[in-house]
């Protein structure tokens, strides 16, 4: 199957991009991922950072990488059926081992689980322009289960939202002190997480899968339309997206981030606009890739774009030892903490550009693929790394 490069480059800023985000996550206790007002009204440069981040990439890498999964599937359909669920089985062992005993923000494990739902629902809707408004349906379904949580919760804050001191102290203690006590909060988070997937965001999850599995079947994700259709698309979609989402972040900011309103209805309008402004960044990638193929940078992103479930796990991997094994956690604030994440990119791209040398596919892809092919029942790939 020969690569689609602009893909390749859509997929590896969708990796590096999912770290603006994660990288609260690794530093900030789980409840500033959402809340930048988890310990009480932050400064000024906090608020601006936290609304920027908001506008441009919450929940929008996440929300391009499940586009993008969803074509993968579709890709995947001639191999049929044994291995696509031997590939999607593994991928959730290696989610779950990744949420237990390493971070607790992991999403291969939902990718995986989900996907197992979204695949059979991809091969199964004759029609593209069904599979596309299915796919819609469903994850306005998830959006709309927001509101009924919005009515059923009782407005009052938990630690969750806004952590006491006694709360942050023990968060730091078995982040820090990592062993058997970390596993077991790991595990209690996953818990958590897997009846979310099952009450909200499994949806939506579902709907941008076929989503793009619509997109790949009918040519728009591998580049058949014309520059201006691309171009037109980005600026249109992304334009909407901004507009859906300014007041709501205005409002946020305004509210002082109260649970009552900010926990479950002003995320709406973030997840209303993701996929606009998701499908509207891929559109941009294709409506200018004459340009940006002359780059030297893109072709640097291509290959994290080729090693995206290595660079991934990279990611966990050094962010874990900076701010876990190094005591960075809780030192730094939002706006301190932009400032590591191109270190981390650059690990990303110059690890990748050093493999690739030497190698077809990434380590970790490459092990995903024995391992399909053995419980698939398929012959065993002799070649090295890929």
């Amino acid at each position: 199957m020969q690569r689609n490069i602009t893909l390749d480059f859509i997929r590896g800023l969708a990796v590096l991009g999912i770290l603006l985000l994660n990288i609260s996550g690794f530093g900030l206790p789980s409840a500033a991922y959402l809340n930048p007002a988890w310990r009480g009204m932050p400064a000024v440069h906090e608020i601006w950072t936290w609304a920027t981040l908001d506008l441009l990439a919450q929940i929008k890498f996440l929300t391009l990488f499940a586009i993008l999964f969803g074509a993968g599937l579709q890709m995947l359909l001639p191999r049929g059926k044994g291995w696509l669920q031997s590939r999607l089985t593994w991928l959730a062992i290696f989610g779950f081992i990744h949420a237990v005993f390493f971070w607790e923000g992991d999403i291969l494990l939902d990718y995986a689980i989900v996907g197992l739902i979204a695949w059979r629902m991809i091969r199964d809707v004759p029609s593209t322009r069904s599979l596309f408004n299915t796919g819609a349906l469903l994850y306005l379904v998830g959006v709309a289960v927001l509101i009924v949580f919005s009515m059923i919760s009782s407005g009052k804050a938990n630690s969750s939202w806004l952590p006491g001191i006694a709360d942050l102290q023990y968060e730091s203690f078995w982040k820090l002190a990592g062993g058997w006590e970390a596993v077991q909060n790991r595990l209690d988070h996953l818990s958590s997480s897997l009846l979310a997937l099952g009450a909200q965001y499994g949806w939506q999850l579902a709907g941008l899968m076929m989503i793009g599995g619509a997109l790949m079947r009918n040519g728009w994700l591998k580049g058949e339309f014309s520059l201006a259709h691309y171009r037109r698309t980005a600026w249109v979609l992304i334009g909407i997206a901004f507009l859906i989402q300014i007041p709501g972040i205005f409002l946020q900011w305004t509210l002082r981030w109260d649970f009552r309103w900010t926990g479950f209805l002003l995320q709406i309008p973030r997840d209303l606009a993701a996929p606009l402004q998701a499908i509207g960044y891929a559109a941009l990638c294709f409506g200018y890739w004459p340009w940006l193929a002359k780059l030297k940078i893109t072709q640097a992103i291509c290959c994290v774009g080729r090693m995206a479930l290595t660079n991934y796990l990279l990611q966990t991997l050094i962010c874990t030892t900076l701010f876990y094994r190094f005591g960075w956690f809780m030192q730094l604030d939002r706006l301190a903490l932009l400032a590591v994440v191109p270190a981390v990119w650059a690990a990303n791209i110059l690890f990748s550009l050093f493999w690739l040398r030497l190698f077809r596919q990434g380590p970790m892809e490459w092990l995903w693929r024995q391992l399909t092919r053995l419980a698939a029942g398929k012959p065993a790939d002799h070649s090295r790394v890929g």
